[in-house]
């Protein structure tokens, strides 16, 4: 098509360079030479005249013509042989014609001026008048030839002009004709060679992206296509692969989650062991222990009774660990009743569970206003029942106890804090709190299995929260937790009252 298009271009140019030039000389060159063939007729004319004029009346002025005559003729003359320089035939015609009218001038002209002015009358010229008048016309004879032979060249300029213009129309006309072709041409070997590969790669991709991922592409076509095919089957052959890897993870993942539910069902199976079959046996102990103390007491000494006591404190201890620990295993399965819950009345719920312990230690408890949070309310009731009753458990022995809860905004989340004045806990210990049956007293010191932090931890974490310890308040110990916003608000009063009496089961 470039190829094409330049050769057009070519030959077009060299038509049109024709055209113009042929129109260049008949318009630039033969039709002003004809015009100016003209005006030296009309020269020649007032030449002649003027010297009649003159040859009869004697008037000086009337040979004022005569040579403005004489000059515009050379001018003509001077602009015809520029004007014809390529027309060898017409300069040889006009000069003929200059030396005729030289001649004229020369021979008779200038005769009968002098002679007028010499004193002969009219009619001693009246001769020589006709015979100059003759030589006039054999002169105007010679420009008559020029006027025909320029006629003729202008006739032939027109015919070369029409065939110019011919040839012109014909070479655009085949340009066209070229191109048009060329461009079926273009259009039938695009489809046969790009049309249809694509095609092809078309049906193929759609093939795959049905869930035919076996299907191979293959490149064929224009390189550029070839490529275009190669790489699809490169990114097919990238998601066969990835579709495989897939396919064993999922296959592994699976087996993982029916083991992880085969251990989910054994630790049920131990939940239920734990809370039935094993306390069974440690109550049976406290209470053989306590019978035998009570019926062989004088027979006891104090070793003995020691004894005694050790295995009851054993058991209970270890009844109450069963019970924690049960606590513990059961946030996320057990209690999994999500919806609007008021804070507030769980709030309140936990404060009345620890009133008989706030009321003995002698603690204020202030409060910001709660909002409404999405969870469960036996979980949020129990998780203010622990963090209330450690502010009240580890309190300073020379202050009273005195609890501060507030509230803010974080962006999406509310943000709670939970601040009391007792002894405080050690920075170093911020993560070690959180440990499941991790204490930093003596178990005398303080009753309790270490269990309450690990509980709130993983009640806040379920719901979508965090828990830490404020490492920098030093007025006492300070929990800050997190629990994400709920958009709408619930009626007052739906959601407290079951948070309380299933914290009050517990």
């Amino acid at each position: 098509m470039t190829a094409l298009v330049l050769a057009g271009g070519g030959f077009g140019a060299v038509a049109l360079r024709h055209t113009a030039a042929v129109s260049d000389r008949l318009a630039d060159r033969i039709a002003p030479a004809r015009t100016g063939v003209g005006r030296l007729e009309v020269h020649l004319l007032h030449q002649v005249a003027a010297v009649r004029g003159y040859a009869v009346t004697g008037d000086e002025g009337l040979l004022d013509p005569y040579r403005e005559g004489v000059d515009a003729e050379r001018e003509t003359v001077a602009h015809l042989r520029r004007l014809l320089a390529d027309e060898p035939d017409a300069l040889g015609d006009l000069d003929r014609v200059e030396t005729r009218v030289a001649a004229w001038r020369s021979d008779f002209a200038e005769r009968l001026v002098a002679a007028r002015r010499g004193g002969s009358t009219p009619q001693q010229l009246t001769p020589e008048v006709v015979r100059a008048t003759a030589a006039s016309e054999e002169a105007r004879a010679e420009l008559d030839g020029l006027a025909a032979r320029l006629d003729g060249l202008r006739a032939a300029g027109r015919d070369d002009l029409d065939r110019a213009r011919g040839l012109r129309d014909l070479t655009f006309v085949a340009i066209l004709a070229a191109l048009l072709a060329t461009s079926i041409v273009a259009a039938v070997l695009v489809r046969t060679a790009v049309l249809r590969p694509l095609e092809r790669l078309g049906a193929s991709v759609r093939q795959v992206a049905g869930g035919d991922f076996r299907h191979r592409l293959r490149p064929e076509g224009p390189a550029d296509i070839a490529r275009l095919t190669a790489d699809v089957e490169s990114m097919r052959q990238v998601v066969v692969d990835a579709l495989e890897r897939s396919q064993h993870d999922r296959d592994a993942l699976e087996q993982q989650a029916a083991e992880l539910r085969r251990s989910n069902e054994d630790l049920e199976q131990f939940a239920y062991v734990a809370s039935h079959d094993l306390q069974e046996p440690l109550r049976k102990v406290a209470s053989f222990c306590q019978m035998l103390q009570r019926r062989y007491d004088d027979q006891l000494d104090d070793r003995a009774r020691q004894y005694i006591g050790f295995a009851v404190d054993g058991a209970s201890r270890m009844q109450e660990l069963i019970n924690d620990l049960l606590t513990f295993s059961r946030i996320g399965r057990v209690y999994a009743e999500l919806r609007e819950v008021e804070l507030a009345a769980a709030f309140a719920q936990a404060e009345a569970n620890l009133s008989r312990a706030v009321e003995e230690a002698g603690a204020g408890i202030t409060c910001d206003p709660l909002p409404v949070v999405h969870g469960d309310p036996t979980l949020l009731t129990m998780l203010w029942q622990n963090l209330l009753g450690n502010a009240v458990k580890f309190r300073h022995p020379d202050r009273a106890p005195a609890v501060s809860v507030t509230v803010d905004d974080a962006d999406g989340f509310w943000s709670f804090a939970v601040a009391d004045n007792g002894i405080g806990i050690d920075p170093r210990y911020a993560d070690k709190i959180f440990v499941i049956f991790q204490r930093l007293h003596p178990r005398g010191t303080y009753p309790g299995t270490g269990i309450g932090l690990a509980v709130c931890k993983k009640i806040v974490e379920y719901h979508g929260g965090t828990l830490s310890l404020d490492e920098t308040y030093t007025g006492g110990a300070r929990f800050v937790f997190t629990l994400p916003k709920v958009p709408a608000v619930v009626v007052p009063g739906q959601a407290g009252e079951p948070a309380a009496e299933s914290a009050a089961a517990v």
